[in-house]
């Protein structure tokens, strides 16, 4: 049997780069023009006798080195599982989707069995042997062995241990997700004066563990489905940064999108839900979509979950870029050497060039971090299967360990009314994308791009003329209340983002907030180690994060 690489064959890589050639000790980087500086004979030639190439590749390689060696002797998380997987045989509290389920919605135990043993080899051949229940695939579960060249190692890297399938937070995360579905078409505008959504403050306000922000005890019209990080409650529900034209090169963008349409909900049907657990296509047509000229920007929840279904994953942190880039040489960040330079300006380095860059490498690192965890770690179930075992619960004599606050939900009845299942109505026909939920890949590139923006630009910059959608979303209104600094509404386009997801029904809350810590902490680990690689005067980077505490690298 091959050996698992999280064990023996990653350490034996680590082992191997310390068997290259030796070179004197020296502080992690180098980093200065007289050190590298080339010499050249009376003709103009190189003089061999001075020749510095071979002290340039041994600055790289030192640099690598000793960036590998810092990130060895990080401690490692200890990667804790919440113990539903081995709580429940039948393996409900787990992630199951494409996998063959019994008519009851309940996964063939020697599949899900197969897709266990295939994580704890890591050899390929057994991930080919994984049963399928209908056309689609897994997404990518061998990328939680992948290793990438900077950073902290995939696998160092940790989150808290998710809420149990019994929890009371699970209650009140599903309590939140229900809601979020019956008033995905009520614009934001309107959420102050809206019955829904009164109603809905009003239930989550009288959860035990609801985790969402509040004023003081209560959830409120201000409050509702946002983020807790700092400046999130000020302000428009989105961002800035998802609401200004792009300049996109050669053209401006405006960032309208092609809505689903209003009231049509997905997978509340049982032979539907069912159909796509096993991996099948939903018996229903396609996503559906508004016509192109009626494209708005995103003014309620299905236009956002319209978006969150196309973007690709640094997409909404390069465009920040953009943005922020037309403000001038002000809104860089104060450390930035090319902000108050005469004869100078940032490109490959403290420039476009290397924010953009880095703003997607950032994304991908921490995706490697994500699906570690996804699927060697927690293989979480999906908010949706979780439903179904709500329907089994009020319509058979199936037994779960469901928590009553959620079980006894008056919000339950309202959907029985309205869809005739007690199944969660999903933005999407496909549902959730086809790998576990803990944590949301979404949020872990968000935290990621946030963070290297944060790095990247002062956080205390006042955005100017701001702006939000109209109710209808076929415009862009002055926005006249309190000012919006760039580092609160980077913290609100990371919960966009990510929370945002939980709008269209396929993450729960705490996927959101603990894959943007994840992804916060992957961007810093690959900020410590390009810290080091600049030949400018720099005196590290400097921002705040996520949990409204300062850092400098």
């Amino acid at each position: 049997m091959r050996r698992r690489p999280s064990f023996a064959n990653r350490r034996k890589f680590l082992a191997q780069a310390g068997g290259l050639a030796a070179v004197a000790a020296a502080p992690f980087g180098i980093g200065r023009a007289d050190a590298l500086a080339k010499e050249f004979d009376h003709d103009g030639r190189f003089d061999d006798d001075h020749d510095r190439s071979t002290q340039r590749a041994n600055d790289a390689y030192r640099i690598r080195h000793e960036a590998a060696l810092f990130h060895r002797k990080q401690p490692s998380a200890p990667n804790l599982t919440n113990g539903d997987e081995r709580r429940y045989a039948s393996a409900v509290g787990n992630f199951t989707k494409t996998l063959p389920h019994t008519m009851d919605g309940l996964v063939f135990p020697e599949a899900y069995a197969a897709l266990r043993h295939a994580m704890s080899t890591a050899d390929p051949a057994d991930f080919d042997i994984i049963p399928r229940g209908g056309v689609a695939k897994l997404s990518n579960p061998q990328s939680a062995f992948a290793f990438q060249m900077d950073g902290a190692d995939s696998h160092q890297l940790g989150i808290r241990v998710p809420p149990a399938f019994a929890s009371a937070e699970t209650a009140g995360e599903m309590e939140e997700l229900y809601w979020l579905a019956l008033t995905r078409d009520v614009p934001y505008a309107n959420y102050d004066a809206d019955a829904t959504i009164a109603a809905a403050a009003n239930a989550l306000s009288h959860l035990s563990d609801f985790r969402g922000p509040k004023m003081g005890d209560a959830v409120t019209p201000g409050t509702i489905f946002r983020g807790n990080f700092p400046g999130e409650l000020s302000g428009p529900f989105i961002s800035q940064f998802l609401l200004k034209d792009v300049p996109f090169g050669p053209y401006v963008v405006p960032q309208k999108v092609r809505a689903g349409l209003a009231g049509v909900e997905y997978m509340t049907d049982y032979a539907a839900w069912l159909n796509v657990q096993n991996g099948s296509p939903s018996p229903v047509p396609p996503f559906q979509t508004v016509p192109a000229a009626n494209a708005r920007y995103i003014n309620d929840n299905r236009a956002l979950s319209a978006y969150l279904r196309a973007d690709f994953s640094p997409q909404a942190f390069i465009n920040a870029s953009l943005v922020l880039n037309t403000f001038g040489l002000n809104a860089l960040a104060p450390g930035n050497p090319y902000r108050a330079s005469l004869n100078q300006s940032g490109q490959g380095t403290f420039g476009v060039g290397e924010f953009i860059g880095m703003i997607a490498h950032a994304a991908h690192v921490a995706l490697l971090a994500c699906w570690f965890q996804k699927w060697a770690v927690h293989r979480k179930v999906r908010p949706e299967a979780f439903a179904g075992a709500i329907h089994d619960m009020k319509t058979t004599p199936a037994r779960y360990d469901i928590h009553p606050e959620i079980l006894n939900s008056p919000t339950l009845k309202t959907i029985q009314i309205k869809y005739g299942t007690y199944l969660l109505p999903m933005a999407y026909p496909e549902g959730s994308p086809t790998h576990p939920s803990y944590p949301a890949g979404h949020a872990a590139f968000a935290g990621a791009g946030a963070t290297m923006l944060k790095a990247f630009y002062d956080e205390t910059f006042a955005i100017p003329s701001l702006v939000d959608a109209s109710a209808d979303g076929t415009a862009l209104i002055p926005y006249t209340g309190t000012a919006l600094t760039v580092g609160n509404e980077l913290n609100k386009l990371a919960s966009n983002i990510s929370l945002g997801r939980d709008a269209t029904g396929v993450h729960w809350r705490s996927d959101g907030t603990e894959g943007m810590a994840l992804g916060e902490a992957a961007a810093i680990a690959v900020l410590q180690d390009l810290r080091h690689c600049y030949n400018e005067h720099f005196e590290g980077f400097s921002f705040t994060r996520f949990d409204g505490t300062r850092i400098t690298i």
